[in-house]
Formats: C-alpha cells, structure tokens, sequence
C-alpha cells in the first residue's frame, strides 16, 4: 500500500497550490476564495521515484457553523486519519491565527509525523515571517513557496525519509477500473460512492453543487482493484455564472475523459431530463463505456410493468445510448448498490477485449456479404479489404476501404451493430475509422 499524504490548514493558506505543485498537474481548485475546495481531493504522486497518495483538505475553520465549513472540518479530521503523514501548512504573509493554533493542538494529539510549512515565503525579505511560528513548540519549520517552487525540495527530502517510504520501490502498476460517477446536482452521486464505500467519503449535503472538484478513491473489493471518481453536477450552461462553477464542469469532464466506466444516476421520479441526455453525450463523445443508473428507485410506487416501462423511456430518450445496460437502486437504503460491481466487471471485459485478426476478418466478410456497401461515384465495386483492431478503451477498428467517403453513415450503423452482435460487445461503445487502400 502507498504512503498517504494529507495536507490540512485553515483556509486559503495555499493547499491547493501545494497539491498542484505536488501531483505535478492542475488538479485541485485553486481560487482566491475561502473553502474553494471543500472535499478530500487525491492524487498519485511521484516525487523522487517514490510514489504516494497526496490528499488535499477543504479550510479547518473551527468556529464557523455554516453547514459547508462543519462538513470540511470533520471531512480534515477523516484526511487525518487517513494519512501516514501530515503536513501542516501555514500563511506566513498572514501570521499565526487562532485557527491556526487550534488545529495545531489537534495534531499534537496525533501519533502520527507532523511536517509544519510555513508557506507564501517567496523571497528572502519574508523569511522573518517565520518566526511566530516558532511558538507552536516544532522542531523544525519549513519555510516554502508553493506559488514558486521554493523550500518544497527540502520538505520532500525529509518527508521521503520517513519509514512508511523506504518499502516503495518504482512505480506500482495501475491496473484498477476507473469509474466516474457523473450526473445533474443532487441525484445521489456522493450517496452512492458513500454507500459503496461504506463510511462518509464525500460530503452528503442537500444543497446542489457541493462536490466542486473530481474526487478520486482507490480501494479494493475482493481481489480487483478500483478507483471511484466524483465528480461535480453538471449544470447547463446558461445557470452556471461564477467562475468557480465553470472551471468545476472542467473538472467533471475531465473525469469523464479519464475514466473506464461511467456510471450516469438519473432520478427516478424525474426521469431522463435534457440535461440527462447531454451528459450520456458528453461519456459518449469520450469514449467511456456507461451504465445507466436509475437512483431513488425507492420512492417509485411499482408495479409487474413499472421496470419495462422505465426501461423503454430511457432507451427513447437515450437511442444513441441503447447498448448500455440499465440497473435500479436505491443509494440511501443500498438496494442493488453492490450489484452495480458486477455490471462494471462485465462491461470492462468487454470495454478491454481484443479481437483475434482472422476472428475479425471472417466475421466482417459475413457482415459484407449479408449486407454489400453501397456504390460510390462511378466505382463498379466498394471494397472492405482489410480490418484490424488498432485499441481497446473503447474497442477501435480500423477499416482499409476502396474509398472512405463512401461509407455512408446509415452503413457504418449498420456495422457497429453487426460487430457488437457478432463479436460480444453489446453493452459498450466502438468506434470505427475507415482509410483508403493504398
């Protein structure tokens, strides 16, 4: 198991910038606004060639009782436990804080190694802004810019020295499923990870728009390794206004982009809405398989049709989406929660298998000679010499044609749903390309 790293401060000390500088790319929200990010945000790290899990932490503020900031508190507690290693980070430009302090005695409670940063040290004239927090009784203080890049160097050096580092050796192979969990605000996405997870997670709130960044979660369930990613609810576009709301839909469809296997929640009693359909597009257009997830399927009166009839709204509604299976849950009571593992292993099967050439060849001249493409121009003949897979995630093939801008759309429809019959694909997406035969 990797070493844990959790970054805790009060807000707006520049977590998220150090995360950033960390992870080596721009993961976390970094915006000038206090309790920007508001859940524990992952990532894998390599520094040094020993790779760990960073965690940044939405703001301890200890005397706020606004809903959000009482969430993030207990969402810094939970990092802590978490974490093999602290580090403690601090506004040197802004002084020692009664925040500050308080969350300070915290960790002195806390067997665990504690690194105290005292970051925003950006040039030499503000290295005697370190000095107050020679009070807090540490050992050593590490002066850094996470802005700039300076001190982190020597703060890693020591970090990496620590025990829980020396049993690493390279980079550990990534083999786990990548699930996003996308869909509007509010439809239970941080519910049903809690709920697969089995302990508060995320943060579970009423108010639309709380998961703000995508929040990954690696774990294991019997011997196939996972990683969860939340990620925000995304709002059409004519209601997002802020800033910080725009850069979060980069988030989720950044997620989308990464991920295996899509999981879209729609809510049951509203059924499949426009923004639904734009979503299911969105992992469409990505490339990532889907499973539809109807939540909330506890608050439907049913009855013996009650499930066909849902089925064949969705699949009206989603037509392009057909071949994705369909599954009913309820996150708040965990009905079929679990069972949604074995839709995700049969799809990535088929998400990830490759088809033998000759296989493919001989089924593709069966296609062919059921169905013969259309003439083009003034060709006598449209020809499918040669196929071959070129990927998989999501299966690709690669079509070597007499002439690619013969291949009418309605034809290249026509094979998807022969290669997915023939082949076993049928609950995934595949792409087609076409050249010309050189």
């Amino acid at each position: 198991m990797k070493p844990t790293v959790a970054i805790v401060g009060r807000s707006n000390v520049g977590k998220s910038t150090l995360f950033n500088r960390l992870a080596a790319r721009r993961k976390a929200i970094v915006f000038s606004e206090p309790g920007v990010t508001r859940d524990r945000i992952y990532a894998e790290a390599n520094w040094q060639g020993k790779s760990f899990l960073l965690i940044d932490t939405g703001g301890y503020e200890p005397e706020a009782t606004d809903e959000i900031f009482v969430l993030m508190r207990e969402q810094t507690r939970l990092a802590i436990e978490e974490a093999n290693v602290i580090l403690l980070l601090f506004d040197g430009k802004a002084g020692l804080m009664p925040q500050d302090r308080e969350l300070a005695s915290l960790l002195r409670e806390v067997d665990k190694p504690v690194f105290v940063v005292v970051n925003k040290i950006d040039n030499e004239r503000h290295k005697s802004y370190i000095n107050e927090f020679y009070e807090l009784g540490a050992e050593k203080l590490y002066p850094i810019s996470a802005l700039h890049g300076t001190g982190i160097d020597e703060l890693m050096e020591e970090v990496l020295k620590l025990p829980c580092f020396t049993e690493i050796s390279g980079e550990e192979e990534d083999n786990a499923i990548k699930i996003a969990v996308v869909g509007r605000p509010n439809v239970g996405k941080s519910s049903l990870i809690n709920r697969i997870l089995g302990y508060e997670r995320t943060i579970v709130s009423k108010i639309p728009g709380t998961t703000r960044d995508a929040i990954d979660t690696p774990f294991t369930l019997g011997d196939k390794k996972y990683v969860l990613i939340d990620t925000a609810g995304i709002r059409r576009k004519s209601k997002i206004s802020l800033i910080l709301e725009k850069y979060c839909v980069v988030q989720a469809l950044k997620a989308i982009e990464r991920c295996d296997i899509a999981l879209l929640l729609l809510d049951a009693a509203e059924g499949v809405t426009e923004q639904d359909t734009k979503i299911a597009g969105l992992a469409l257009e990505k490339g990532a398989a889907c499973i539809i997830v109807v939540n909330k399927w506890d608050k439907i009166k049913k009855d013996n049709q009650t499930v066909g009839s849902y089925i064949r709204m969705i699949k009206e509604h989603l037509k392009f989406m057909d071949f994705a299976p369909i599954i009913f849950i309820s996150a708040l009571k965990g009905q079929r929660v679990m069972k949604i593992f074995d839709l995700i292993d049969e799809v990535y099967g088929q998400y990830t298998k490759r088809v033998n050439t000759a296989l493919l060849n001989e089924k593709v001249r069966e296609i062919v000679l059921s169905n013969p493409p259309p003439l083009y121009g003034n060709e006598s003949k449209q020809r499918i010499s040669y196929v071959t897979q070129i990927l998989t995630k999501p299966p690709t093939f690669l079509f070597f044609v007499k002439e690619p801008r013969g291949i009418h759309f309605s034809y290249e429809r026509y094979l998807v749903n022969q290669l997915r019959e023939r082949l076993g694909f049928t609950q995934v997406p595949i792409r087609l390309l076409f050249r010309k035969k050189r």
